[in-house]
């Protein structure tokens, strides 16, 4: 990879860190977009009560200078702005173990897990006797400084003319009405409570979170990203691990609660004739090009110079008010699972997640293509790609 990240931090922890490596020089990092992003990220409707704790901001501490890349590491800090109640329990330093510190550490300490969360495979596998040393991690909180270097990751991108967008397909049971082109629609999926153009779908969308939340369980959805403007030949054939669907397909899968995966027509291809499938091709004034996208923008592991169209599905929140059945790892005895303050539903969230995974690997995939160490480069690069394709 040449544009990489590595994220770091705890849910109750000081803070979040994302140090971003291979952005070109000469790119335009402004602090203000990276903070609209992470704001993004924290609305929609049947999210917690953190979302009123946390107003994410992004402090730029290397690899920028006057608001311009320098071609060196970024490195971006989130506060964690809840840290204040938590520096004795989640505190890095070893601290004194009075009584008054035992029983603070003591009451944050979990031993009921919780079904479909990381407790019980992460203390099996990390050998620890209290839950939070792996709840803190696996929290969806992470997903805070993917956003971060996603924001870079779309600043790169924003150079070439390439957007991203997501926006919500269904919650629950209730679908919203399909979008042929969702661009046109950004400023009424913007301004949605959950990310979605249908209005009559959305009322009933919050209606059936708004059931879940009383009843103490949480709702899941599906959500579907498309970016406009990638290039003819992003990816490869030749490899398994060079394929840019199976890269995007891996990125929207590492979403905590992301169940599945889809390219263009997805699922549906399987039960669909190869006529109807497979994307006629046609040629007019000195341009190849299709009358439908059922590839999703992406044929053999390449872009093909269509939208890509990604459709993901998430799982309903497993850390529930109303609690499954589940074993204490202390006792061994049948317990009700641990519960920590949670969303009903993130659907929203997810999918704006989903819209920063997606520009990391487009952009890694375009500096690898195009060159990576400066913007002038990339961008002669990328002018004399585009003749090339233009006259054969």
């Amino acid at each position: 990879m040449i544009f990489r990240f590595l994220t770091s931090g705890e849910s109750h922890g000081k803070c979040l860190t994302a140090i971003i490596e291979g952005v070109p020089s000469g790119i335009k990092i402004n602090k203000t977009f990276i903070d609209n992003e992470l704001s993004r990220r924290q609305c929609g409707y049947g999210r917690g009560s953190r979302m009123k704790i946390e107003a994410d901001n992004a402090e730029i501490l290397s690899g920028v200078r006057h608001g311009i890349s320098i071609g060196s590491p970024i490195c971006l800090r989130i506060e964690n702005k809840d840290w204040q109640n938590w520096q004795v329990a989640m505190n890095s330093d070893e601290i004194e173990l009075n009584d008054a510190n035992k029983e603070i550490i003591n009451s944050k300490r979990i031993t009921k897990v919780r079904p479909g969360h990381a407790d019980l495979s992460g203390a099996l596998k990390y050998d620890t006797e209290d839950i939070r040393n792996i709840l803190e991690r696996s929290s969806a909180r992470e997903t805070a400084a993917r956003v971060a270097a996603g924001a870079v990751a779309k600043s790169v991108l924003k150079e070439f003319n390439i957007e991203i967008l997501s926006y919500v397909t269904q919650i629950g049971s209730v679908s919203a009405e399909f979008i042929q082109n969702p661009f046109i629609l950004k400023e009424i999926i913007e301004n949605s409570e959950l990310r979605t153009a249908d209005t009559k779908a959305c009322e009933l969308m919050k209606f059936e979170i708004d059931k879940a939340k009383e009843a103490g369980d949480t709702l899941g959805g599906t959500f579907r990203v498309v970016v406009k403007g990638v290039p003819v030949g992003l990816g490869s054939h030749v490899h398994w691990d060079r394929k840019i669907d199976g890269k995007l397909a891996q990125a929207i899968m590492s979403i905590q609660a992301v169940k599945s995966v889809e390219i263009g027509l997805g699922k549906d291809s399987a039960s669909t004739l190869g006529s109807q499938t497979h994307d006629e091709i046609f040629y007019k004034d000195g341009a190849y090009f299709r009358k439908t996208n059922n590839a999703g923008g992406i044929e053999a592991g390449i872009t093909n110079g269509e939208d890509i169209i990604i459709t993901a599905d998430m799982k309903a929140i497993p850390t529930m008010k109303k609690p499954l059945k589940s074993v204490c790892i202390d006792t061994k005895e049948q317990v009700e699972a641990h519960f920590e303050r949670s969303d009903t539903c993130a659907v929203p969230s997810c999918a704006v997640v989903a819209e920063a995974m997606t520009a990391i690997v487009i952009a890694d995939a375009f500096m690898e293509k195009f060159s990576h160490d400066n913007i002038r480069e990339m961008k002669n690069n990328y002018q004399n790609f585009l003749k090339y394709v233009s006259e054969r």
